[in-house]
């Protein structure tokens, strides 16, 4: 697809969310492709890798159903308004962020620069300026990169995905999204409407280590968020995301189970190299290799565990 072919897609506009549940509603029951269109940094780029419109593409491993035309264009809709998926508020000690906020509007809030600072700084390092101002949380969910950085920062939060149908709400753990690579639990007839984040104290240590080809515009070969809270020596809370190892975000149980039962100064580095070895994967592409990748995960766990004083 390029941008010639836009005019090809029927595209959309609904008034609120109610409507948008209605219509993903009635295309799922068909089996017939909606897309629902933020800032469209990852769906449009993905267009390109689809067959030319009106030839089929390979069938999916789950068939839909037989009144869906494999080769039909999706319908588009342009949600990057509707103000239910959109806004950054915290109530009590939960912060709430709209599927639909960009990441420029993250990393510009105060709110979530005093609160939530670790979101604010992996804002900054999301693409450039032109990728910030159009990118969305809610398109990285969706998409589920497992180079995603949004996502790895997400679950370092243990953050809840809320997502709306016609049928109710329901609210997903991070842990439970991701099913596989580019796979989440989301079911065809719901909407990712915001995502909800229980905040740490403040001044919580956090942490955010991205490796790539530059600081920003470009994906990430690996990167690390993670969330800790440590009482008389020993972590009571830690929380863990890491892009780019896995075919999914990372959340890194063993490194967690490890840190969470021992004394921070009982720590080795031998414990925390075998434990990220249980828990990636990584492969070989163009951006970096498996050997580079397992280097990188061990090394950026250390400095994290460094930081909170284990002697590693």
């Amino acid at each position: 697809m390029s941008i010639a072919d836009l005019p090809l897609f029927e595209m959309r506009r609904v008034s609120g969310l109610g409507p948008l549940c209605e219509l993903v509603a009635e295309q799922a029951a068909r089996g017939a492709p909606v897309a629902l269109l933020a800032g469209g940094t990852d769906w449009v780029v993905e267009q390109e890798l689809r067959p030319p419109l009106g030839v089929p593409a390979p069938a999916p491993a789950a068939a839909p159903p037989a009144s869906a035309d494999p080769a039909a264009p999706p319908i588009v809709v342009d949600v990057s308004r509707l103000p239910d998926l959109r806004g950054i508020s915290i109530s009590g000690d939960t912060l709430r962020v709209g599927a639909a906020t960009t990441y420029l509007e993250m990393r510009r809030s105060d709110a979530i620069a005093r609160r939530a600072p670790l979101l604010a700084r992996m804002s900054r390092d999301v693409g450039a300026v032109q990728i910030q101002a159009r990118g969305t949380l809610g398109g990285n969910l969706a998409t589920a990169s497992p180079a995603a950085d949004g996502v790895a920062a997400l679950a370092a939060y243990d953050a809840i995905v809320v997502v709306q149908s016609v049928r109710g709400e329901r609210r997903i753990p991070m842990s439970a999204l991701q099913t596989g690579y580019k796979r989440t639990s989301r079911a065809p007839d719901e909407v990712i409407v915001a995502v909800e984040i229980a905040l740490p104290e403040p001044g919580t240590p956090w942490y955010w280590r991205k490796v790539g080809a530059r600081r920003a515009q470009a994906i990430s070969k690996v990167a690390l968020a993670g969330v800790a809270e440590v009482r008389s020596g020993r972590l009571v809370r830690l929380g863990l995301g890491m892009a780019s190892v896995a075919p999914t975000t990372a959340l890194l149980p063993s490194v967690r189970a490890l840190c969470l039962s021992h004394p921070l100064d009982e720590l080795t580095a031998a414990e925390l190299d075998a434990a990220v070895a249980q828990d990636i994967s990584p492969i070989d592409d163009v951006r970096s290799t498996r050997a580079y990748r397992e280097h990188c995960a061990r090394g950026v766990v250390r400095e994290l565990l460094r930081q909170l004083g284990a002697p590693v």
